[in-house]
């Protein structure tokens, strides 16, 4: 027996490499094989020309820097704030304005600016919710609140990046009076059943000057000053700015659909 087993290793031992290979290989599948099994091929994303400074190929501009055709009166009209030097301030006492065209889940793209001037005409330095208050109201309903939170203080959840008197924003990183500030925003609508059930809360994410300040929050409701916010049933709707009776000036606006 022992001759034999002597035997069969020198046989093993002069067998040709390719012939071991051979016989020791099995059927496993290559890598690129199954790497390739999770690759997905479609839908194609749609090409978007994103240029600095522009709004994207897809966006609806919602100012041009010349007229207000994408606008009006909240309570219907023309749209009666100041356009000059390619922006438009608020002209105080006029009304709110929305825009023309409604909007469900959007990503809103908005520039604002309010006025070095901090003083009122009584000569004593403006200060909290007066300091150049205005505000965006996604769905005519949901603020994000704008104002002047420049060494400025006030209730944390009615600040700057504030979903007002609901959320507290995550930082504080807004300019000096007089300098453009940048808020990018993605809005989920809430939902609604037929019966005009909530079913699902909006959701919002902001991020001001390029901070994120809200993180994909829940809102709560129509923004209230006073009391609780609650959900009425709704479906697409306006954007809307404020006329709190502070000269706010605005540019760079557009949206995409999401």
């Amino acid at each position: 027996m022992k001759k034999l087993n002597l035997l069969a290793l020198a046989l093993i031992a002069a067998a040709p490499l390719p012939l071991l290979a051979a016989s020791n290989s099995s059927s496993k599948v290559p890598d690129w094989k199954l790497a390739e099994a999770s690759e997905v091929w479609s839908p194609v994303p749609a090409v978007v020309t994103a240029n600095k400074n522009t709004a994207p190929s897809d966006a609806i501009v919602l100012f041009d820097g010349k007229s207000l055709s994408q606008w009006q009166g909240a309570e219907g009209g023309d749209a009666k704030w100041t356009v000059q030097n390619g922006t438009f301030t608020v002209a105080p006492k006029t009304g709110d304005i929305k825009t023309k065209d409604s909007f469900c889940d959007v990503q809103l793209h908005l520039e604002w600016m309010t006025p070095t001037k901090i003083t009122g005409d009584d000569g004593k330095t403006l200060e909290g919710q007066g300091r150049h208050n205005s505000g965006i109201f996604l769905q005519e309903q949901y603020e994000i609140q704008v104002l002047d939170s420049y060494n400025n203080k006030t209730y944390p959840n009615g600040q700057a990046g504030s979903v007002y008197k609901q959320h507290i924003p995550l930082a504080n990183p807004t300019r000096a009076p007089g300098e453009w500030q940048e808020y990018d925003i993605i809005f989920t609508a809430p939902k609604f059943s037929d019966n005009k059930k909530l079913t699902a809360p909006g959701r919002v994410t902001v991020l001001l000057n390029g901070v994120l300040v809200q993180n994909n929050v829940d809102i709560q409701g129509a923004t209230a000053w006073i009391g609780k916010p609650v959900y009425t049933a709704h479906g697409c709707a306006p954007l809307r700015l404020q006329d709190h009776g502070n000269p706010v000036s605005f540019r760079n606006i557009w949206v995409r659909k999401l």
